[in-house]
C-alpha cells in the first residue's frame, strides 16, 4: 500500500491552491449573498486548463483520472468557495464523461474541446418533479419526427441552466408502460438550450446562491439527431458509467467543506478568550474539533481508495457509495461543530462558517441522499432484500 501522492498530484494541488487564493472568503460571501455567478473564478480555473483535468487529450484536455479530479474538487472547496465554487466547475470537470464514452466523434469534437477551455457551459437534465431519485419515473418525452426529435416535459433542480448554453437531456423516448425492464426505453442528448422553447425558473433555496438550481419547462424543443448519446433507448446504461465517479468528486467537496470548517473553528477556538482562558481550551470545545479531524481523514482514506479503485479499472461501487456517505456525513459535523464553537458569531455571516453551515448539508442530499445509499449497501453488498 502506498499512500502518497504522486509528483503530479501534489503538483496539481499545489497549483490549485496557488490560484484560488485570489478569491477569498470575502469574494464568496458577496456571490452567495448577490446570488451572481462566479464569472472571474471559472475564468480563472479555465484559463489555468484546470477544466479540462479528464478530457481525453485528443480533445484538448489532459486525460487524466478521478483521482486527480477528485484532489482539484477537493482544493476547490476547501478555499473557501465550498459548493458554489464547486458547483460552477463540477459539470465541466466531469459532467460530460457519458459524451467522451459514448458519443460520436462529430459530437465529441464539435462539444469537447470547448469544455477543455471553458467556453463551453453545459448543465444536466435528469430530475423532474414527479420522479426525484426514481430516474426510471421520468416523463419528459422525446419523440422521433424525421431527423429531430420533438421533447416535451419538465426537469428540476437544473444547475447551471442560466448560464449553460446547452444541456445534457435524459428522455423517454419509449413509455415506461411500453418497455421489458423499466431502465430501458431512455436516451440520451448534449443539445442547445433554446430558450425559446425552454422557460428556466430559479428556485430560491437556502444556500449554494452564487450558482442557481432550476425548474425548466421544455415545450417543442427540436433537437437533430446529430445530438444524440450513443444509441437511442441506451441513455441510462449510459449514465451509470458515471455514477461512481460522480459520488468521489462530491465526497471530495463535501471533505474540502469539512476540511476548511475546521481550519476556521481552529483558529478562532484559539483566540477567542472567554473567562481569561482561550476556549479552545476547554475540553466541550477541543474534543469535538479533534473528533471531527478523525473523522475527516477517515472519510479521505475511503475516497482514496475509491478513485484509486476507479483509475484502475476495478469494481468500486461499495467503495464510492461509502465515501460519499462518510464524506458528507464528516463534512456536515465540521461545519455545524465549526458554526458551534463559533457561538452567535457563527450566526452571523462575518466568519463564513455559517454559509460552509448551509452547503455542507446539500452534501447529504445530493445528488443522493445518505438513505439512498444505505439502500445501496444493503442490498448489493450485505445481498438484503431490496426496499424500493
Amino acid at each position: 500500500m502506498d499512500f502518497e501522492l504522486t509528483d503530479d498530484q501534489e503538483a496539481i494541488r499545489e497549483g490549485v491552491a496557488g490560484l484560488l487564493r485570489r478569491f477569498d472568503d470575502h469574494y464568496w460571501m458577496e456571490k452567495d449573498r448577490d446570488h451572481e455567478f462566479p464569472t472571474e473564478f471559472y475564468k480563472a480555473v479555465a484559463d489555468g486548463g484546470w477544466l479540462g483535468i479528464t478530457v481525453p487529450e485528443e480533445y484538448g484536455g489532459h486525460g487524466l483520472g478521478i483521482t486527480e479530479a477528485s484532489l482539484l474538487l477537493e482544493e476547490v472547496a476547501r478555499s473557501g468557495g465550498g459548493m458554489n465554487a464547486a458547483s460552477s466547475i463540477h459539470m465541466s470537470i466531469f459532467g460530460m464523461h457519458p459524451v467522451a464514452v459514448h458519443g460520436s466523434e462529430e459530437l465529441k469534437q464539435r462539444t469537447l474541446p470547448r469544455i477543455a477551455t471553458g467556453d463551453l457551459h453545459v448543465c444536466f437534465g435528469v430530475t423532474e418533479p414527479g420522479a426525484g431519485l426514481d430516474t426510471t419515473s421520468i416523463t419528459t418525452f422525446a419523440e422521433r419526427v424525421g431527423d429531430e426529435y420533438l421533447v416535451n416535459g419538465r426537469k428540476v433542480w437544473i444547475s447551471k441552466a442560466l448560464e449553460s448554453e446547452k444541456i445534457l437531456l435524459l428522455t423517454r423516448t419509449t413509455k415506461a408502460d411500453q418497455v421489458a425492464r423499466k431502465t430501458d426505453g431512455m436516451t440520451l442528448f448534449l443539445t442547445d438550450l433554446d430558450r425559446k422553447r425552454v422557460d428556466i425558473r430559479p428556485i430560491p433555496k437556502m444556500g449554494r446562491n452564487a450558482v442557481s438550481s432550476n425548474e425548466l419547462f421544455i415545450d417543442d424543443l427540436r433537437i437533430p439527431v446529430e445530438d444524440r448519446v450513443g444509441e437511442e433507448g441506451e441513455g441510462f446504461r449510459y449514465l451509470l458509467d458515471g455514477l461512481n465517479p460522480e459520488r468521489m468528486l462530491i465526497a471530495s467537496e463535501a471533505l474540502g467543506i469539512g476540511r476548511v470548517a475546521l481550519d476556521k473553528a481552529v483558529a478562532y477556538a484559539k483566540e477567542r478568550v472567554v473567562f481569561d482562558r482561550p476556549i479552545g481550551m476547554n475540553q466541550g470545545v477541543q474534543f469535538p474539533l479533534a473528533d471531527s479531524l478523525a473523522r475527516l481523514d477517515a472519510a479521505e482514506l475511503m475516497l482514496r481508495k475509491a478513485t484509486w479503485l476507479y483509475d484502475r479499472g476495478k469494481p468500486c461501487g461499495r467503495e464510492a457509495n461509502t465515501a460519499k456517505y462518510l464524506c458528507a456525513d464528516a463534512g456536515f459535523t465540521a461545519a455545524d461543530r465549526a458554526l458551534q464553537t463559533h457561538g452567535g458569531m457563527g450566526y452571523s455571516e462575518e466568519y463564513h462558517v455559517a454559509r460552509y453551515f448551509r452547503e455542507s448539508r446539500l452534501m447529504k442530499i445530493a445528488p443522493i441522499s445518505q438513505e439512498m445509499i444505505l439502500n445501496y449497501l444493503g442490498s448489493h453488498t450485505l445481498g438484503m432484500p431490496r426496499s424500493y
